[in-house]
């Protein structure tokens, strides 16, 4: 199999296996409605459109209903997308958005739900006629929080990339913005040198001012080579951040918080890696890694812990033969398809990313 194939191969398995993992708020279409709701359990369903402004408003209440449910199994969180499956909008009549409706158990007659659009008050609703005794979970944020006590110490700090919200509670569009914030935060979460943070610019109105807020959100990323801050001006999504902290300095995350298949990807030594595989003999492939080792001992930083990972990997290439590469690929395959904690996830990436480069091309 050419070397651009097996690329092609594990990036469909990573978004297959990515798309796989169900979100706690069960995704409702035409195909799959009668199968899930109107079993055998009851189901609130919220009715949206992605481009109504209350929905995206509720969506961060109704993530975290669904988080909290996420274990009751008589209850199903569920949600249908009008613009896409308008027929099933039609049948149940939904002429506006968001419309939320409770199925009750073996039933497709539905009730509409009337009351406030917070998690507390929807989870009360679904507890009086589902018969469950859910609380809302708590869930700790992992933004750090900023105070003229700590600002300069952690945004100053030149050994860090830090991304600040300049924020006031009472303000709609911050409120809108705090879960996708989150997301950010927790997608970036392993990167010890990126920093995503938030001030109370209503509470510290002099720090606040002394960076030029005047509206909220404002959003400045600090690199580690410009304390004087930049504006962000891009996009409020998650994949907006992620793309922009991957750009300004040099991780590669995605919105999960996962590793892309560029990470620990070292130009000079993909060079190498070239010539390595093309090398006719053992004595070929020792000339070039003696290049190799050259060229680690140049690097610094994350870079030369993924030079050492190119070492190890060309050393066991001449050791155990050409299919080495391609056998260990799978391997570490079938390890990131089980359960396996975050920063192990991290080390067995960034080897099968370097092992990538190794695979002979046919």
């Amino acid at each position: 199999m050419a070397k651009h194939q097996i690329w092609f191969a594990f990036a469909a398995l990573a978004l297959f296996l990515s798309s796989a993992v169900a979100d706690d708020v069960v995704v409702l279409t035409e195909e799959n409605f009668e199968d899930e709701v109107g079993q055998d359990r009851g189901a609130l369903v919220e009715f949206y459109a992605p481009w109504c402004g209350h929905c995206k408003k509720l969506a961060p209440d109704y993530e975290k209903l669904g988080s909290s449910f996420k274990k009751a199994k008589s209850v199903l969180i569920g949600k249908v997308d009008c613009d896409e499956h308008k027929g099933v909008c039609s049948k149940y009549g939904v002429s506006g958005y968001p419309t939320i409706q409770w199925f009750p158990k073996g039933s497709l007659e539905p009730q509409k739900y009337e009351g406030p659009r917070t998690a507390e008050a929807l989870a009360e609703f679904v507890n009086s006629l589902g018969g469950t005794n859910v609380k809302i979970a708590s869930i700790p944020s992992i933004v750090v929080v900023l105070s003229p006590d700590n600002f300069n110490e952690i945004v100053l700090d030149s050994s860090k990339d830090v991304l600040v919200e300049f924020y006031a509670p009472w303000c709609g569009h911050c409120k809108n913005l705090a879960p996708i914030y989150e997301k950010v935060a927790a997608a970036f979460k392993l990167e010890s040198d990126v920093v995503i943070a938030n001030l109370d610019a209503d509470k510290y109105k002099d720090l606040a001012e002394k960076y030029g807020i005047s509206g909220f959100p404002t959003l400045k990323f600090f690199p580690k080579g410009n304390k004087d801050g930049e504006d962000y001006d891009g996009g409020r999504d998650v994949g907006d951040f992620v793309n922009f902290i991957n750009e300004k300095t040099g991780t590669n995350r995605d919105v999960k918080g996962q590793l892309t298949a560029n990470a620990g990807i070292v130009a000079s030594l993909d060079s190498l890696v070239k010539e390595f595989v093309a090398a006719s003999n053992d004595a070929e492939k020792k000339n070039v890694y003696s290049k190799m080792e050259v060229e680690v001992g140049k690097l610094s930083g994350s870079p030369a812990k993924y030079g050492k990972i190119y070492l190890k990997s060309a050393k066991k290439c001449l050791e155990k033969g050409g299919d080495y590469a391609k056998s260990e690929i799978e391997r570490i395959q079938r390890i990131l398809e089980k359960a396996v904690s975050p920063a192990k996830a991290d080390e067995f990436t960034l080897k099968k990313n370097i092992l990538s480069s190794f695979v002979q091309s046919s």
